[in-house]
């Protein structure tokens, strides 16, 4: 028998981490971030939020719950029936799910661009070689020749021909601000957050409360069971799709913790 006590967070390999843990995800996501640090793609306050998104988590039972994968299907539709379809990259995006959001973007047609807060050309370089090592054919974000309106800081920085031109954008993790901005603009905004409260899935058209390690994938699987279905059907999964539902859903569940 598995002598839980004895296991570490600190493994120098994820296999390490035996995947019938009570805590496999956690332990999981936090040996990623870890080695995200070590390796120059994810910022040191990439750690916080990972502990924030880990607590909300832990109150969700550590699993998608339906009103999520209801959203995650309804995601998939929108990213298929975009013209233009963006998945963002931060770095705590591309320490934990650099070969799933590949996956994603080839189901879906979708381009994978790196937008940071902590921007530096070091760093953009790291993960965009860290997303071609998982598979990324192509990645933008180093151009950065266009800006998001009404947004100061780094992460207005974006490609013209990227984020800017999208009409779908997957905007994971804990972003509000720029959430926000891209909403004026008039942008279809898909959210992955564990928060339910967060400005973020506040402004989505959707939000999807739950672990990135499990959404993306989940996505995909989406994705490939619709790639035949008709723009008539791609589209009523998106109008059965109930974003204050979800959102109320994904709240008492923590709430309530049933």
């Amino acid at each position: 028998m598995t002598d839980y006590d004895t296991v570490s967070a600190d493994v120098e390999h994820e296999e390490e981490i035996p995947e019938d843990h009570p805590r496999y995800q956690d332990l999981l996501t936090r040996h990623r971030i870890e080695k995200g640090v070590e390796k120059g793609i994810t910022h040191l306050q990439g750690m916080h939020a990972e502990g924030r998104g880990s607590a909300f988590d832990y109150l969700l039972g550590e699993e998608t719950i339906p009103s999520a994968d209801a959203a995650e299907r309804a995601a998939a539709a929108h990213l298929l029936l975009a013209d233009h379809p963006v998945l963002s990259i931060n770095g705590n995006v591309a320490a934990l799910v650099p070969g799933e959001m590949a996956d994603l973007a080839a189901a879906t047609g979708a381009d994978l661009e790196v937008n940071l807060f902590n921007r530096t050309p070091e760093r953009i370089g790291a993960i965009a070689a860290h997303l071609r090592e998982h598979g990324a054919e192509d990645v933008k974000g180093l151009e950065a020749d266009a800006r998001i309106p009404n947004l100061d800081h780094q992460r207005a920085k974006v490609d013209e021909d990227g984020i800017y031109a999208a009409d779908v954008v997957l905007v994971p993790l804990e972003d509000g601000d720029r959430a926000e901005a891209l909403n004026e603009m008039g942008k279809t905004e898909i959210v992955i957050d564990l928060n339910p409260l967060s400005r973020s899935p506040r402004v989505a058209e959707v939000p999807i409360v739950d672990n990135i390690i499990r959404a993306v994938p989940n996505m995909t699987d989406h994705a490939h069971e619709l790639a035949d279905a008709d723009e008539a059907e791609l589209q009523r999964v998106i109008d059965e799709f109930d974003r204050e539902a979800a959102l109320e859903d994904a709240e008492n569940r923590i709430r309530s913790g049933l």
